[in-house]
């Protein structure tokens, strides 16, 4: 027995001799949201999203190029005349330096450049939405591990618990048998009871350890091992959840059907800028710069010329090889495939909110009915502790009457932790998730 003691004296002094940081589930979040690598790298793409929404990148600005360039020409060349004379000249070398500002502007493309502009509005929409997302199922997991680490710790109290009631059954026994008063056989069912229950005790302290490292995980510490003390000792719910309510914000606000409604309204924008090709488009240029001829033969030496160019371009392309007639309606097939993606995502949220719903009604009435019935097996218990004590009850029974006990309170906090894990899923379905940091 002084084994199991110490085994178990190893894995509780830790606990005790490090500093515990205190955490309520809005720290962790609070944390989580500043630290969280998935969630850092979400921002970061969303910022490119905000960094693409820009008219220059939709094209309603010009580009303006410097350029600069020389070449050159070596020559062998033979000139034969009229009268019958030729002049051969050899390595005839001529040279060309030019420099100038060009400025291209497309003007009118059948709406096309509006179209792009609104593309990159709902991509920008869409950083959005997927960043949002990010942080409504960071936030869920965060909370269910949150809780699960409570409900670890509960258990590891009741498992705590358990041991002390075996050990003083043990003490009881040992005492009886001492004085003759007792069997051999009961003393060694009790040392057997204290060890099977002293090896659940050592088990929970991994579990917890896991919940702890998870935790830490998710909040991005770097001591993953670091201890977590709780302000919340018990799973509280909210019993008062409306089912109307919920689905209505489920339609208004889940971030899946508005990703898809925002997939939606890409495919019609992508209607739109096949249908441009329908239109003339209306293109600008000008320039401005300067050149100079290098010349090795001829009365001239050299020219120089200086000057602005300037010139409009409309065009119109009649026929494309049914390429635009095949392009507008693959966009538009496009468009129906959406909106049933759309139709069959809101199929699938609805049967996961009705299964929710079923399952968090169900959850708490499961609630309210172990938590009768662990006031019951308590008083059980307390009943046959007494009885024991007197001699009035065998080892076996009271063996029994702790069992209960104990298996009464792991079905409560299951059923509270179960409940709780399906307040978070409405709460998340609807889009609501950010409450539990508010």
């Amino acid at each position: 027995m002084k084994k199991t003691i110490s085994i178990i004296l190893f894995f509780t002094l830790p606990l005790i001799a490090s500093a515990q940081v205190m955490y309520d589930l809005k720290s962790c979040i609070e944390v989580g949201l500043q630290q969280n690598y998935d969630i850092r790298i979400t921002r970061n793409n969303q910022e490119v999203s905000d960094n693409n929404l820009t008219i220059g990148n939709a094209g309603y600005l010009p580009t303006l190029d410097l350029t600069a360039g020389y070449s050159g020409t070596s020559n062998n060349t033979t000139q034969n005349l009229t009268n019958g004379e030729q002049n051969k000249n050899n390595g005839v070398n001529n040279q060309l330096l030019n420099a100038g500002v060009n400025l291209n502007w497309t003007v009118f493309d059948g709406f096309n450049i509006q179209t792009n502009h609104k593309r990159l509005k709902q991509l920008q929409q869409m950083g959005e939405l997927n960043t949002r997302l990010e942080i409504e199922n960071f936030i869920a997991n965060l909370a269910a591990e949150y809780y699960n680490y409570i409900q670890q710790n509960i258990r590891l109290n009741n498992l705590q618990y358990a041991v002390k009631l075996s050990k003083e059954r043990l003490r009881i026994v040992e005492a009886r048998y001492q004085i003759g008063d007792g069997s051999r056989l009961e003393m060694q069912q009790a040392r057997v009871d204290f060890n099977s229950d002293s090896s659940q005790l050592i088990k929970q302290y991994e579990i917890l350890h896991t919940s702890r490292v998870a935790l830490n995980e998710m909040m991005a510490i770097s001591d993953v091992s670091q201890q977590i003390q709780t302000k919340d000792a018990k799973i509280t719910f909210n019993e008062q959840l409306k089912q109307n309510e919920i689905w209505e914000n489920t339609l208004s606000s889940n971030s899946f059907l508005l990703l898809a409604e925002k997939n939606k309204n890409l495919s019609i924008l992508d209607l739109k800028s096949a249908q441009s090709e329908n239109y003339p488009y209306l293109r600008l240029n000008a320039g401005y710069g300067i050149s100079k001829n290098i010349y090795n033969t001829g009365t001239i030496d050299n020219q120089r010329t200086l000057g602005f160019n300037y010139g409009l371009t409309l065009g119109f392309n009649i026929f494309s090889g049914g390429n635009r007639k095949r392009k507008q309606k693959n966009a538009r097939i496009e468009i129906e495939n959406k909106q049933l993606q759309y139709d069959q995502m809101l199929l699938s949220i609805k049967a996961d909110f009705t299964n929710i719903w079923m399952a968090y009604r169900n959850n708490i009435e499961l609630t309210n009915l172990e938590r009768e019935n662990v006031e019951t097996a308590r008083e059980n218990h307390d009943i046959a502790v007494e009885r024991y004590k007197l001699g009035d009850l065998a080892g076996i029974e009271l063996r029994e009457a702790q069992n209960s006990l104990l298996a009464a309170e792991e079905r409560l906090v299951k059923a509270e932790y179960d409940t709780k894990l399906c307040e978070i899923s409405l709460m998340q379905i609807s889009g609501q998730a950010m409450t539990y940091y508010e």
